[in-house]
């Protein structure tokens, strides 16, 4: 027997919208599961009555008719994929898969044709559209004239509100037309109206999404809840799951409903219906349905009299009615006992419960997340906070859930449980993740709390190493170091009166040694203040430099473009056809989706595989004909010319000042006395090798190579 037949991007009509979804024929049934809501439909063998294949403006679709009468279209098939499903479905499903034809006539009247819940007008026995009656919100009718409305989807880009057939009178008919057509149409339509009473009702029950005091009426296709303010009708086909989930104080229960499309009040959306149950809580119900009913209907699942739990009872008459099973955490949760965890999510705080198949966040806003629409798991440390970490869950679809103000007891249990549902933890790959995290999670009185005077000082410091301003020149201007009547020199550019501050170190006096060491403390005020302004200028002059160096960065035009890959070569053939494919699907959404077809649905990539190797030797070639030419040395050579002289510069200048006891300041920062000149200018003099007379003979104060050195330092800087 051959293997199941899968197709990835699927598309089922939803009124009006398409869902895009994964299709799978497999032995004796078809089933479809939504990405949207990850649904699941099952359509067994003994249940399909009639497979078509239609043709569509764009692409095909497959019609699946069941016996009850309902139609299912789904669409995106190629043209190619014909003989394989009829093969396949002629295999799994003992049917044949036939061609059906529409009527292309573009005329307005026909016969209108019921055939179980579908309204098919057909022309020349020709159909020309269809309308599952399924979608029918209400339906009116005047003398000659029936008007069908339908209901709104708020996925659908655009949607048919309403629908007018005429039919007009015949005198030899005494039957009434308009009236057997409402009627036909009433009978199949998605109409909620309360026929007869309620199997059961529950007065005054906590709702906490929408919230207020409702009671309860169930019915056979839907629930009515009715409260003070507002009131809500919920076909019982709009459920997609049910969940109870227990309270972190052991004394409440949650009972949830997921619901698709949502109840809606105005433009507020409700996509969970969230009841809250005391344990303690107990009822005593009487189904208002005769034993035969409960029998044939329900198959004997319900009883007639049922008490117990609230809570209970109303999940058990859900579960039959709905035909969901009822979620519960404590089976395979963090923990038996208490599975919940206390979180916070966006601006509330509320409880999240791993699940089987997911994660689900009460309450405010409720979050249901598949695992198999999750991209990555992430722990991260809260803000500022060693007591709690954040859990981070990103989806597919690139929206990020953060779960913030966890406690670390919580970590562990929730570590182990991602990883035994082996989800993605993002940025890792080994077991030293766990023990990273929990290291980081320390208590903060077994950790220093953080510097911030720290890390300003750190950053200042990398910030100036970048700039290339160290502290060197500042360490190195120390006059008290020479001995040679250095506090003179002090003396004579900090104050009038030199005779005060060059005292002999004899002197005892303790008046002149105050006044000496208060001119000293001006003189180092003065001295920061003139730091502080070195500083702010040479890092204007660095911002002008890097500026000036970006600007100079030239493309050269000549060079050889480098080859594409397959990819690219790829997708810039099929970009077109992807975007009629796709034509909902914005430019970032269109790559991502570019990007899964390529890994997963084309086939032969030797194609372009081969396109980019030939493209890659191309290149090479022009390359090194390129080089050949002296493309590309020119601009080399002239940047390693300039960097050259700098970084001479910078490695002569220290060295030179430390034999002299000179520190090379810039301009605009404190000058020591041997650079001062009485036009405050840098004259060649200046540049000449000081002479110093030590010992009574003149001596050079540095060989020759330092001299050239400090010169040709000079000379960088000067340009």
């Amino acid at each position: 027997m051959d293997d199941a037949l899968e197709y990835n991007d699927i598309y089922k009509e939803d009124r009006g919208a398409m869902n895009i979804g994964r299709m799978k024929i497999v032995n004796q049934s078809i089933i479809f599961k939504s990405h949207k809501t990850g649904k699941v439909e099952h359509f067994p063998k003994g249940d399909v009555s009639e497979i078509d294949w239609q043709r569509l403006p764009s692409n095909y679709s497959l019609r699946v008719v069941l016996n009850n009468g309902s139609l299912f279209r789904f669409m995106g098939f190629q043209e190619n994929d014909y003989e394989k499903l009829k093969k396949s479905i002629d295999q799994h499903l003992d049917l044949d898969l036939s061609p059906k034809e529409l009527c292309l006539k573009g005329w307005n009247w026909g016969t209108a044709n019921f055939k179980g819940t579908v309204l098919s007008f057909d022309i020349d026995e020709k159909s020309a559209f269809e309308i599952p009656l399924n979608y029918v919100s209400h339906c009116t009718s005047t003398k000659n004239e029936v008007t069908l409305e339908f209901h709104q989807n708020d996925a659908a880009a655009v949607s048919l509100m309403e629908l007018r057939f005429h039919l007009p009178s015949q005198a030899d008919t005494m039957d009434d037309r308009v009236q057997a057509f409402t009627d036909a149409v009433l009978s199949k339509a998605n109409i909620i109206q309360a026929t007869g009473d309620a199997i059961v009702t529950f007065t005054e029950l906590q709702c906490l999404t929408p919230r207020g005091r409702y009671d309860i009426k169930i019915f056979p296709t839907f629930i009515q809840l009715h409260g003070k303010t507002f009131d809500y009708k919920i076909p019982l086909t709009t459920v997609l799951r049910l969940f109870r989930l227990p309270h972190k104080d052991g004394r409440q229960i949650f009972f949830v409903f997921s619901l698709d499309p949502p109840i809606k009040q105005g433009q507020t959306r409700y996509h969970f219906l969230i009841l809250l149950f005391n344990k303690d809580d107990e009822t005593s119900v009487e189904l208002s349905m005769t034993d035969r009913e409960l029998k044939e209907k329900y198959e004997g699942k319900l009883e007639k009299d049922m008490s117990g739990p609230t809570y209970d009872v109303l999940g058990q008459i859900m579960k039959v009615l709905v035909q969901r099973k009822i979620t519960n955490p404590g089976i395979t949760g963090v923990g038996a006992n208490n599975p919940a965890i206390a979180c916070s999510h966006r601006a509330g705080a509320g409880l999240l419960y791993p699940l089987e198949r997911g994660f689900i966040y009460i309450h405010k806003p409720p979050v249901h997340i598949r695992f198999d629409e999750i991209a990555s798991i992430n722990f991260a440390r809260s803000g500022g906070s060693t007591r709690s970490f954040d859990f981070e869950v990103e989806t597919k679809s690139g929206v990020v859930h953060t779960f913030s103000s966890i406690e670390k007891e919580e970590y562990s249990k929730l570590y182990d449980f991602v990883t035994n549902k082996k989800l993605r933890v993002k940025n890792t790959a080994t077991e030293q993740t766990k023990q990273t995290v929990e290291d980081d999670l320390i208590d903060s009185d077994e950790e220093g709390e953080p510097d911030a005077y720290l890390a300003r000082v750190k950053h200042e410091g990398k910030v100036r190493e970048e700039e290339g301003d160290s502290d060197e020149s500042d360490e190195s201007f120390n006059p008290e170091a020479d001995g040679s009547g250095s506090e003179g020199d002090v003396a004579e550019e900090f104050d009038s009166n030199a005779s005060e501050s060059s005292s002999s170190e004899g002197d005892s006096d303790a008046s002149s040694g105050a006044e000496r060491r208060k001119k000293e403390k001006k003189a180092e005020k003065e001295k920061k203040k003139e730091k502080e302004k070195a500083k702010k200028a040479s890092k204007s002059k660095s911002k002008e430099k890097r500026t000036e160096k970006k600007s100079k960065k030239d493309k050269d035009s000549d060079r050889p473009k480098k080859p594409m890959t397959a990819y690219f070569l790829w997708l810039n053939e099929n970009r077109e056809r992807l975007k009629k494919e796709h034509p909902g699907l914005s430019l970032t959404e269109l790559t991502k989706k570019a990007a899964e077809i390529w890994r997963t649905n084309v086939g032969d990539k030797s194609k372009w595989e081969k396109q980019s190797q030939e493209a890659k030797k191309k290149y090479e070639v022009d390359m090194a004909a390129y080089k050949a030419s002296g493309g590309g040395s020119g601009a080399g050579e002239s940047s390693k010319s300039k960097s050259k002289p700098s970084s001479k510069s910078k490695s002569s200048k220290p060295d030179s000042a430390k034999k002299k006891n000179v520190s090379p300041v810039k301009s605009g920062s404190f000058k020591s006395k041997e650079y001062i000149s009485e036009d405050d200018s840098s004259s060649d003099e200046d540049r000449k090798p000081k002479i110093s007379k030590k010992g009574g003979s003149p001596s050079a104060s540095g060989s020759d190579e330092e001299m050239k050195s400090l010169s040709s330092g000079s000379a960088s800087d000067s340009d």
